[in-house]
Parts: C-alpha cells; sequence; structure tokens
C-alpha cells in the first residue's frame, strides 16, 4: 500500500507571510488604517503561520519549521505591542518599535543567508525582506521616510512570497514545473 500524498504547508505559511506584509505595507504607505493588520497580524500572520510552521517541522523542514513559527510570533507579538499601546498598558515610543525591528532584522539576516541556499525565489524573497527590515529599523531611528520606502520595498516582498506560494500550487495541481523557483544563488 503506497503512502498518502501529503500537502505542503508551506502554501499556508507564504499565504500568511505574503498577505499580512502587504496589509502592513499598504499601511505603511498611508492607504489603510491599522485595523486590518491587526486582525491579520493575529489569524492569518500570526497563528496560520504558527500551524504551517509546525506543520513543517513534521515535514522534517527545518528552514520552514524556523521561518513560519519565528515570523507567526512576530506578528502576534507586534500585535500585542499595538494593542497595549492602543489601551494605553504600556505608552509605546518610535524607538521601542524600532528595537524590536532591529532584533528581527537580525533573525533575518541568518535566514536570509540560509536561503541563499534553497532556490532563487527564497533568495529574492529573503533579500527583499532583510532590505526591508533594514528601511524600517532606519524608519524607527531618525528617518521617518524610510518607513514609506520600506512600505513599497516591502510589497515586493510579499508578491515574492506569493509567488512562491503559487508555484507550489500550480506546479502541484498541473503535474509538472510551470512556474520556476530558480536556482540557489550559492550552491551547498
Amino acid at each position: 500500500m503506497g503512502e498518502q500524498k501529503k500537502g505542503n504547508p508551506a502554501v499556508v505559511g507564504l499565504a500568511g507571510f505574503g498577505l499580512t506584509t502587504l496589509i502592513l505595507q499598504f499601511h505603511n504607505v498611508g492607504w489603510c488604517g491599522i485595523g486590518p493588520v491587526l486582525a491579520m497580524a493575529f489569524v492569518f500572520g500570526g497563528i496560520a503561520q504558527l500551524i504551517a510552521g509546525f506543520q513543517e517541522q513534521k515535514m522534517g523542514n527545518n528552514f520552514g519549521y524556523s521561518a513560519f513559527v519565528s515570523y507567526g510570533a512576530f506578528w502576534i507579538g507586534l500585535g500585542i505591542i499595538w494593542l497595549l499601546n492602543f489601551y494605553e498598558i504600556y505608552k509605546l515610543s518610535t524607538t521601542d518599535v524600532g528595537w524590536y525591528l532591529v532584533a528581527w532584522t537580525l533573525y533575518t539576516a541568518i535566514m536570509w543567508f540560509a536561503s541563499l541556499r534553497v532556490h532563487g525565489a527564497m533568495a529574492s524573497t529573503f533579500t527583499l525582506l532583510l532590505v526591508g527590515f533594514i528601511l524600517l529599523d532606519l524608519g524607527h531611528f531618525g528617518f521617518p521616510v524610510m518607513n514609506k520606502v520600506a512600505g513599497y520595498e516591502l510589497m515586493l516582498c510579499a508578491l515574492n512570497a506569493w509567488y512562491m506560494m503559487a508555484a507550489v500550487i500550480i506546479n502541484d495541481v498541473s503535474g509538472r514545473e510551470v512556474l520556476r523557483m530558480g536556482s540557489p544563488w550559492v550552491k551547498r
């Protein structure tokens, strides 16, 4: 009896990452308020990515496990920070968020280095994410225009993540490679 095919949890993780990142950037450039971002931070960017990450662990994918669980926690943490500020439990400063982002920039740098060995789509997504975090860091430490620049740059990152999601789904249902992921930027 053959083994039953398993679904790829990355499609949910990438969808959650891409959608939540995209909506936050709509907010960062001034197109929408924080409400939709907060909802997605808890539900799709947070919980759905956590679940996808735990499923990646079962598949033996340490990269996906770390990325989805960590960025799921990032979104939930950011949502909690915003709620604490809104309810005046804690008065948030620009640099408080900045230091939160600096820590995530450091984590992202580690993941970027690993992504170079996965495939081109992953490497380009993490390159855009790392650049976006650096721009947000600058935006929170004295150069607020960088938050808007990061907004447009991170929209590309979100769309890159959706490209990977689309490639996994479309290639699977097509039974062949329709959308390419590209070769790793650094050979193992």
